[in-house]
């Protein structure tokens, strides 16, 4: 195939493997399944340079490998598939998007206002005490598979509300609450750790368990920290550490 013989399709056919291969990239960086995959790439490489040169012993056992390639590599990226299913379905939710709740966006912002300020009071308050919590407020999706790993509340959002239920002695302090529809569906949920190995060795599984989420998801989480009270902010992945109360408000207000 010369230059001349190449399609409209086949231009399309390349950026699109290539955008595949970068969000893929995008999905493992600073995992251990990238260490994994470059393996994977050394190994493809060294199979098409024996099939080149007719290697033929050599070439049988790794063609037992790539026969079976497929199976392993659901095996061992199976983490990181189920990652990039959930970031695409929350991503990328129809349903949300062309619901009748687009209609009432207005109301449903001015209720977010609302409900704001007792969550930052709640939050300011456990940083003073230094009493640990992770929050975190869905977006586009309920996350309704971390809401069953906890115990069912859907009520109204108050300061005194959410500080209870991280009191040190409270059964429910240890968990998640996930906030949907400006109301706290659920206390003590379990959410997926993260294994970013650029996380700070310092942070505890709080921390790990908001970038999990936000990994996982299009959610935003709030941690405050129990050894230091200070207040992180979790989005698309991403930490910001040292969140004053008013950084807080302004982050969430502009959710």
């Amino acid at each position: 195939m010369t230059f001349l013989d190449i399609r409209l399709i086949d231009l399309i056919d390349i950026v699109l493997v290539a955008y595949l291969m970068f969000r893929v990239y995008k999905l493992i960086r600073g995992t251990m399944a990238l260490n994994i995959l470059i393996g994977l790439v050394i190994f493809v490489f060294f199979w098409v340079l024996i099939k080149a040169f007719d290697m033929q012993l050599s070439s049988s056992i790794m063609d037992t490998f790539v026969n079976v390639g497929v199976l392993a590599l659901i095996v061992v990226f199976q983490q990181e598939i189920r990652r990039f299913l959930l970031l695409f379905g929350s991503r990328y939710n129809l349903r949300s998007r062309f619901s009748l709740d687009k209609l009432f966006m207005t109301e449903s912002q001015g209720m977010m206002k609302i409900y704001v300020k007792p969550l930052v009071r709640a939050c300011e308050s456990m940083m003073k005490t230094k009493t640990g919590a992770l929050v975190v407020i869905t977006k586009n999706s309920d996350l309704l598979d971390f809401v069953q790993t906890g115990e069912l509340i859907n009520a109204v959002i108050s300061t005194q509300l959410v500080e209870n239920i991280f009191f040190k002695n409270s059964p429910l302090h240890d968990g998640a609450v996930i906030i949907t529809d400006n109301k706290i569906k659920a206390a003590g949920c379990i959410l997926p750790v993260s294994q970013n190995m650029e996380l700070p060795k310092k942070v505890g599984l709080r921390h790990r368990a908001a970038m999990g989420i936000t990994e996982a998801t299009d959610a935003v989480a709030i941690v405050v920290s129990e050894e230091t009270g200070r207040i992180s902010f979790f989005s698309k992945g991403q930490m910001e550490m040292g969140v004053s109360p008013s950084e807080l408000e302004e982050l969430l207000n502009n959710l």
